[in-house]
């Protein structure tokens, strides 16, 4: 599955913790939904506190390991200092729950839980660069790896001075410099990097060979562009470019689109395994995101952009990260504990290490869960809302126990 050896694939024990420490901080993300209403203004300081442990508790944490494995597979070179990876996960994750103390109950507190976060993201970055300086591949996933890196530390580096300033520290125009900082991250890296790895995980896992890779190629370029006329734009204030940017990113999500349905069409894997019901469900998700986004570009309601945000983080995101987790855990899994037993003894196969039932309610209840809270936001009902929070709630659950069993195989 995995075109990498033993000589330089990260150990078990340095990225088991990763995928551990980020369901969990999934499920406390799925809890704390509970606290809010479906009427919320995204600015409020607890929404910032929410949104920081979703995408940092649980995206970043996953993403990061996902990555201490992948980039070899990617760069066809092992890391530049992978012991690193034993580094970041503590101070980000230290720096993270500093910083929603600072989100939720005081200000003050926000810089110096961001300061150890903007240390952990530049940490990953020069281990990143570091270690893409070893490859002479010239891949567009290669390409993605420098370009969302270089929108990483721009967006952590913007959050800093946002921390900075909600702390009180120094004087800046928070609401200017929010939209360059949400935009970097959830676009320049989040999104940059999900299309990125997308040409390489989706063709391994649905066995689709020799598609045009044309559209995926455009997608990512209007993509990086748009991302940085956008963030552009917020710092120096001119409104028209911000709307370009707008128009860029959207176009480039279109190609990507374009790209999954090409790889979908050549599909010789027609199994409806957990990973591919993620997956529909998941690009369904960015579908109607996208649809919902240009509708609140042209309405004044927020319910809009505040529905079509809710499918992007929740639908899309989460959906694409827990549906690979099913795959790439057992797989290292099984490289760690099972491949030296290879022609000596019995080995499992792949689809035998992960819990199919607790897998197949996770899908069901989060699924459910989403569409609900999409419509209790849309139609601003608490009780819709609240009701699809608690299915989320027992999905995270059920992906919680999946990752335990998971990691412990054979053990």
């Amino acid at each position: 599955m995995f075109a990498i050896g033993k000589d330089f694939a990260p150990p078990l024990k340095l990225i088991a913790p990763y995928f551990k420490i980020g369901v969990t901080f999934y499920l406390l993300a799925m809890v704390a939904l509970l606290s809010f209403s479906s009427t919320f203004i995204y600015q409020e300081m607890a929404v910032a506190g929410w949104v920081h442990l979703f995408l940092l508790g649980f995206v970043m944490v996953i993403i990061f390991g996902a990555m201490a494995q992948l980039i070899p597979v990617v760069l066809e070179v092992g890391h530049a200092i992978v012991d690193l990876y034993y580094a970041i996960l503590p101070l980000l994750v230290v720096g993270m729950l500093g910083m929603i103390y600072g989100f939720w109950v005081n200000p003050a507190l926000l810089s110096y839980g961001g300061l150890l976060v903007l240390v952990a993201m530049i940490i990953f970055a020069i281990e990143a660069f570091a270690t893409l300086k070893k490859t002479e591949l010239k891949t567009l996933t290669v390409k993605t790896v420098a370009v969302s890196n270089s929108y990483l530390l721009l967006g952590i580096l913007s959050g800093f001075i946002i921390a900075l300033g909600l702390s009180g520290a120094i004087a800046v125009d928070v609401s200017a410099v929010l939209k360059a900082h949400v935009y970097a991250v959830l676009g320049g890296f989040v999104l940059l990097t999900i299309m990125g790895l997308s040409l390489i995980l989706l063709p391994m896992f649905s066995l689709a060979h020799g598609f045009d890779e044309k559209p995926i190629k455009r997608g990512f370029n209007l993509v990086a562009i748009g991302v940085g006329v956008v963030f552009g734009s917020a710092i120096f204030g001119v409104e028209i470019l911000e709307w370009l940017g707008y128009a860029l990113t959207l176009i480039g999500v279109g190609f990507y689109i374009q790209q999954i349905y090409i790889i979908y069409k050549l599909t010789v894997r027609k199994e409806l395994d957990i990973w591919a019901k993620s997956m529909l469900f998941g690009f369904s998700s960015l579908i109607i995101s996208v649809f919902l986004g240009v509708i609140s570009l042209f309405n004044v309601s927020e319910v809009w952009l505040h529905t079509s945000v809710w499918f992007f983080l929740i639908g899309f995101i989460g959906f694409l990260i827990n549906g690979h987790l099913y795959k790439i855990v057992p797989f290292l899994v099984w490289f760690e504990r099972f491949s030296p037993l290879v022609g000596k003894e019995p080995v499992p196969m792949l689809h035998e290490m992960y819990p199919k039932e607790q897998a197949s309610m996770m899908f069901w209840y989060s699924s459910i869960g989403t569409l609900l809270g999409a419509i209790g936001l849309l139609f601003e009902n608490d009780y819709l809302f609240k009701s699809g929070a608690s299915l989320l709630i027992v999905g995270a659950l059920f992906l919680y126990v999946s990752m335990s069993k998971m990691l412990g195989y054979g053990k």
